[in-house]
């Protein structure tokens, strides 16, 4: 814990302490007290916990609450694409694949866009039937993927065509833009907590 959560944590147990004591000062059944210091023990755990884990529950809720409201605080500004960082210090984008809108996050360590196979099947992508996979290495280990093809990927004002992605259901609910759809750009970087996706001058299909 940091020192502040030791702070919050001392104060907690203080708090407890206070409630106890005023729960014996009034001479309540020896059943109702253990309720009572239950139900508050209780309140307490549920404080601690959402204090010590403040920025995985606003990462979850910023991911959650993007795939329910397709908001992820992505703007188009003149030809350029300006997106937030999120709360779980990535950066999601909403991208529209064969008409089907889908979620990614941007990841320039990836070198191949990735899918999930249940999300690229839904969205008609072309998977190819070869039974020799493509193994990758993540960061769960060795993935086999398949080889695919997304036929149109709009990202904002940036539209792909016929582009070659993997996939694989093992990649844990995540869809990935990796650096073969960021090389097709004029230029990408981050700007204070802002991804600048800047388009190429000529079409982005190939």
């Amino acid at each position: 814990m940091t020192e502040d959560q030791n702070i919050n944590l001392i104060f907690a147990i203080g708090a407890l302490v206070l409630v106890g004591s005023a729960l014996f000062s009034r001479r309540l059944g020896l059943g109702e007290i253990i309720r009572s210091i239950l139900g508050w023990l209780a309140i307490f755990a549920l404080f601690i916990v959402g204090f010590s884990y403040q920025t995985e529950i606003r990462a979850i809720w910023s991911r959650v609450s993007g795939e329910l409201t397709g908001s992820n605080d992505q703007q188009i500004v003149g030809e350029t694409l300006r997106i937030r960082q999120s709360a779980d210090g990535h950066f999601w984008i909403n991208g529209v694949v064969n008409g089907t809108p889908i979620r990614f996050l941007i990841d320039s360590g990836a070198t191949t866009t990735a899918m999930t196979l249940s999300v690229a099947e839904a969205a008609n992508v072309d998977i190819s039937s070869s039974p020799f996979p493509v193994i990758l290495s993540t960061a769960n280990g060795s993935v086999e993927a398949k080889r695919a093809t997304i036929q149109n990927l709009q990202v904002g004002p940036m539209i792909a065509r016929d582009l070659p992605i993997v996939v694989a259901q093992e990649f844990g609910g995540s869809n990935v833009i990796g650096m073969n759809f960021l090389s097709k750009l004029q230029s990408w970087r981050v700007e204070g907590n802002e991804m600048i996706l800047e388009p190429p001058s000529s079409s982005l299909a190939q």
